[in-house]
């Protein structure tokens, strides 16, 4: 199953947790870009699609008949006012984060980001950053098989790196 989701050509998602649950979000989430981009003719603002499915995140923890999701996500995209990157709980609750990290073993990943993360950092040194990082809590041999990486670049594209270019990366890491 994927982990890793296009919400717009500006921002993706990535979760842990629940797939049918992601895959609910992911859906409303594309709604709403699309319902944005056809009212305002520009794309949503990080900050606006994040609002949104928080709220309705934090609707299901309150409404009789049906069970919070079982989903935690990482927003990632760049607009008008620059990159972003939320975290959004299963409770609704949403922050911006320079770096962040979630599901399995995220305390130890996230002490791993504060202690390398600058505001001056390079994209490939953030992607080594976040290989790093993974290598850490990853059981197992790292691999272009089971490790996707998506950039944000300055020209507000989200974009997932091939294997090709995963595989180059580890390499330079590992």
């Amino acid at each position: 199953y994927q982990r890793r989701v296009h919400g717009d050509d500006h921002v993706g998602l990535v979760y842990a947790g629940m797939g049918p649950d992601a895959r609910v979000l992911v859906a409303r989430g594309r709604k709403e870009c699309q319902t944005y981009r056809r009212m305002y003719r520009e794309p949503i603002p990080v900050g606006q699609i994040v609002k949104h499915l928080a709220a309705v995140m934090q609707e299901f923890t309150q409404s009789g008949g049906v069970r919070p999701f079982g989903v935690s996500l990482l927003v990632a995209g760049h607009d008008q006012t620059g990159p972003h990157l939320f975290q959004v709980d299963p409770s609704g609750s949403y922050w911006a984060w320079k770096a962040s990290a979630i599901g399995k073993n995220m305390i130890n990943a996230k002490t791993f980001l504060e202690k390398r993360y600058a505001a001056d950092i390079e994209l490939e040194d953030a992607v080594h950053t976040a290989l790093l990082t993974l290598k850490e809590g990853f059981d197992g041999k790292l691999g272009s098989d089971n490790v996707e990486l998506a950039v944000v670049n300055d020209k507000a594209e989200f974009r997932v790196l091939t294997p090709g270019e995963v595989r180059d990366y580890l390499d330079e890491v590992l």
